[in-house]
């Protein structure tokens, strides 16, 4: 350098190696670093930086001798760079790898914080070399350093000469050793350890293998034994497992597994074997000597190794039979109908190379002689065999009644399926059935009847049936038939039968004694005398009828006369009987028809009616013929003075004026009759054939509706065709005003006994009899009334007066029950003492007196009051009457 004060460059490289007697976490002793310096000398003296040294377990520092687990995520901060300056400059710093070296980690240069890059792995690279760095700017630090990449359990166990496979000798003992798995695991530690064990499944939960767990040793389990015969190959799995360990913060067992073949190997441990047991051989009856019958077939149970297999027939042949040693075939060496047995022993053996007997097995055989199907079924009768069977018997046996007169067998003659064969009738319908229906060579053939209803002699005198054998599982079908005929006789199962339930005749009133009604028919087609119908009839309308007992004619009894209006309908029953007794009944409904022979007829000759202007009247006639049109009767006006003011209805027999006369001023301008009075004759006629008719005179009294006013005249109007009506109803009135008047006295005459206040003292008058208008009326005291003698009037202060009766048969003694007050005595008329009324119009006629012509002219002109006054009359005398029997 120079003397003008250039600074002074001093290049000092100090390079120390070193071994740390520390062990690292891998075992290690080794640290290794490398120091160089790099500063520049001015004037004054300036220090390089350094790291700090903290120790293994540290995780700031310069990562001397720094370990990791391998299973670090990616991404985490695993380190920081630590280091000072003796100048107190600010430091940075620097992580690097070698050329050619993967790169794991990077630090931040200002903060020194390491990062990891790359993910680890212990079993691919355990240990990773870096270059660490510390620079103020002007110094620079570089150290090597190395970290140790620890074990996580992440490898599982790995089999190793894959694959297995086993060959293994039927016969070896139990507890023998197989075969020898082997596994590693390149983790370290616990995680590295191996165990075995042998998984089962659902598709082999039982194994006859087990497997040491350290050595991983195959054996066969104590007890069981290798079958080749039974399971020629064996497939199981085996597992090998880890010890365990962390891994990413949470323990894990790792595990693997493999499957090991076991293939058996026959050994000569099985006998000979029968192949498609148990065996059965035929022979047809007309076979002859030599027939082949049948073939066996054994095979060694060692199928490995198989050895020759010869046959033979042990016992039962009877010399019948011979056998082939090698092929097995079995033949026929006599006639089969000489066979007593059917079983057979057979013998298979199983021989060396030189012709020795090594094992050998038996099976029983089965030959039997097969029926050829050459006979028929047949019908056997008493007397052998038959085509025909006859019977005679009674119509209608009992239901479930065996034919025991028909005695029949069928047979037959081969044997087994062929001497099957069914039973069948063929005729009418479910009338006989036979038994049994299935027949196995021969059976006593049963007949029973099935529906007695379908015997019957009235339908068939015989029944013809078709008896058929007919073989079921032969393809020849053979079959066999029998006639049975059934001849029936009759018995008397039936009973007369009418064409019909009822019958209905008609017949003229007046027809002479003896006439033909109506012809019954009844039938009964039994035979004979069974057969033979006799009829009679009975009931309460057959009186007036007879019946020819053989022909069934009905006819009128000789003195019988029919009248339809007496009575025109008869019915009675009529019986048809057989010989036994056995009957029936038919019901007969006979009309008596009408002729007309009775005219119309009136209730009288001469009829008086009164009429109101504009309300009609009404004549009847009556007809005593029975039906129409006989009784129905027509109206007709023959004659009228004048004839123009009367019009009647011809259906109902009203009479009424004609519509223009509407007043009596009207009608006094047509006659001269002053007093409304006119005579009509009028006809009532019945529309028969021939028709009659007959007459009747009408008079008619007109009267104007204005004269008759007020309720009560108006109820009169109503009731002038009924007057009986009107009594009624007065009567009914009468009843409830007593009533009501006797109920209210009884209530006064209570209220008054109860008081404290002492009544006035009462004095008995004699009751003289008053004058009275003697009335001239058509009414009778009814019977029973009290007399109207020995009363009396008591007077009471108040001046009062009540009736009294001295009649010894009063109820009480004293005071008798109080009464219904009297009514005011009736308005005097001016009539004088001993005359009577003149003649009073009504509306079902007249009421005549024997009055003077002066009163009679005076009621012409007042006729409405007389009518009310002689209705107030009739009240007032009856309620006095009803009183003289009380007083109070």
């Amino acid at each position: 350098m120079t003397a003008a004060g250039v600074p002074l460059l001093l290049l000092s490289l100090h390079l120390s190696l070193g071994e740390s007697t520390a062990p690292s976490h891998h075992g290690l002793c080794l640290s290794e670093y490398v120091c160089v310096s790099v500063f520049v000398c001015p004037s004054r003296s300036d220090y390089a930086p350094f790291f700090h040294d903290n120790g293994p377990h540290s995780f700031s520092g310069n990562m001397a001798l720094f370990s990791i687990s391998e299973d670090t995520p990616v991404g985490t901060q695993i380190y920081i760079l630590n280091g000072t300056d003796p100048e107190g400059d600010v430091v940075r710093y620097g992580l690097a790898f070698e050329k050619g070296s993967k790169e794991y980690f990077r630090a931040d240069p200002k903060s020194g914080n390491v990062s990891l890059i790359t993910a680890l792995d212990r079993e691919i690279q355990d240990e990773i070399s870096a270059l660490v760095s510390i620079t103020d700017g002007r110094n620079k630090v570089v150290e090597k350093v190395r970290i140790f990449v620890t074990d996580a359990n992440d490898e599982p166990p790995e089999f190793l000469n894959l694959p297995f496979i086993v060959d293994v000798s039927e016969d070896m003992d139990a507890g023998s050793s197989l075969y020898k798995v082997h596994a590693v695991d390149r983790d370290m530690g616990s995680g590295g350890s191996v165990s075995y064990f042998l998984q089962v499944t659902s598709f082999s939960p039982f194994t006859k293998f087990t497997i040491d767990s350290h050595s991983g040793i195959l054996r066969i389990k104590p007890g069981e034994k290798l079958d080749y015969e039974t399971t020629r190959t064996h497939f199981i799995t085996v597992v090998a497992k880890d010890g365990g360990g962390k891994y990413n913060g949470q323990y894990q067992v790792m595990s693997s597994s493999a499957t090991i073949t076991i293939n058996v190997l026959d050994a000569q441990d099985t006998p000979p074997m029968f192949v498609g047991t148990p065996y059965f051989g035929y022979v047809y009856e007309v076979s002859g000597p030599g027939s082949e019958i049948f073939t066996v077939f054994a095979k060694d149970g060692d199928e490995g190794n198989p050895n020759p297999i010869q046959y033979s027939i042990v016992n039962g042949s009877d010399g019948i039979f011979s056998m082939n040693s090698s092929s097995g075939c079995i033949s026929l060496q006599a006639d089969p109908m000489h066979l007593r047995n059917e079983l057979f022993e057979l013998k298979a053996s199983e021989v060396s190379p030189d012709n020795k007997e090594l094992d050998y097995t038996t099976t029983m055989v089965t030959v039997r002689v097969v029926d050829l199907n050459n006979h028929p079924p047949t019908f056997y009768g008493e007397n052998g065999p038959q085509n025909r069977f006859e019977l005679t018997m009674y119509e209608h046996p009992s239901e479930g009644e065996i034919l025991r007169g028909l005695k029949i067998t069928v047979n037959d003659s081969d044997q087994g399926a062929n001497a099957k064969f069914k039973l069948r009738l063929v005729g009418p319908g479910r009338v006989l059935r036979v038994v049994p229906q299935t027949v196995l060579n021969e059976a006593q053939v049963t007949i029973i009847v099935e529906n007695s209803s379908a015997i019957d002699y009235e339908k068939y005198q015989f029944i013809s049936f078709k008896l058929l054998a007919v073989e079921i599982d032969t393809p020849e079908r053979f079959s066999a038939t029998a006639d049975i005929v059934i001849n029936l006789l009759d018995t008397n199962d039936n009973i007369p039968k009418f064409s019909t339930e009822y019958y209905i005749a008609r017949v003229a009133e007046n027809s002479p004694g003896g006439s033909n009604v109506v012809s019954v028919t009844a039938t009964d087609p039994d035979s004979g005398l069974w057969g033979e119908v006799k009829y009679s009839i009975y009931g309460t309308g057959a009186d007036l009828f007879l019946i020819h007992p053989t022909s069934g004619i009905i006819y009128t009894q000789p003195w019988a006369t029919l009248d339809a209006e007496v009575k025109s309908k008869y019915n009675f029953y009529v019986k048809a009987e057989d010989s036994e007794g056995k009957y029936s009944l038919a019901e007969v409904f006979v009309t008596v028809l009408d002729l007309n022979d009775h005219s119309p007829e009136f209730s009288e000759d001469f009829v008086e009616k009164t009429m109101v202007i504009g309300a009609p009247i009404k004549i009847e006639a009556l007809d005593d013929d029975a039906e129409e049109p006989n009784n129905v009767i027509e109206y007709s006006i023959m004659k009228a003075d004048p004839d123009n003011i009367f019009e009647i209805n011809t259906d109902t027999g009203e009479i009424k004026l004609k519509p223009f006369v509407k007043s009596l001023d009207i009608v006094h301008n047509i006659t001269k009759h002053k007093d409304c009075k006119w005579s009509l004759v009028v006809q009532a006629r019945d529309r028969g054939n021939p028709s009659f008719s007959t007459t009747a005179v009408v008079k008619i009294d007109i009267t104007e509706a204005t004269l008759l006013k007020g309720p009560v005249a108006a109820f009169l109007m109503q009731s002038r065709e009924n007057p009986l009506k009107a009594l009624g109803a007065m009567a009914g009135f009468i009843s409830v005003m007593v009533v009501m008047t006797v109920l209210i006295s009884t209530a006064m005459y209570l209220r008054n006994s109860k008081s404290n206040r002492i009544m006035p003292s009462r004095r008995i008058i004699r009751r003289r009899p008053r004058d009275r208008c003697q009335w001239n009326l058509n009414f009778k005291k009814p019977f029973g009334w009290p007399d109207s003698s020995n009363r009396f009037v008591v007077e009471d202060p108040e001046g009062k007066n009540h009736n009294i009766s001295l009649n010894n048969n009063s109820p009480r003694g004293g005071f008798p029950p109080p009464s219904a007050p009297k009514l005011p005595p009736p308005p005097m008329s001016n009539l004088k003492y001993g005359e009577r009324m003149g003649t009073v119009p009504t509306i079902s006629g007249t009421l005549s007196s024997k009055g003077s012509k002066k009163f009679r002219r005076n009621t012409e002109n007042s006729v409405s009051n007389a009518l009310v006054s002689e209705l107030k009359m009739k009240l007032e005398q009856k309620i006095l009457e009803a009183n003289q029997g009380y007083s109070v």
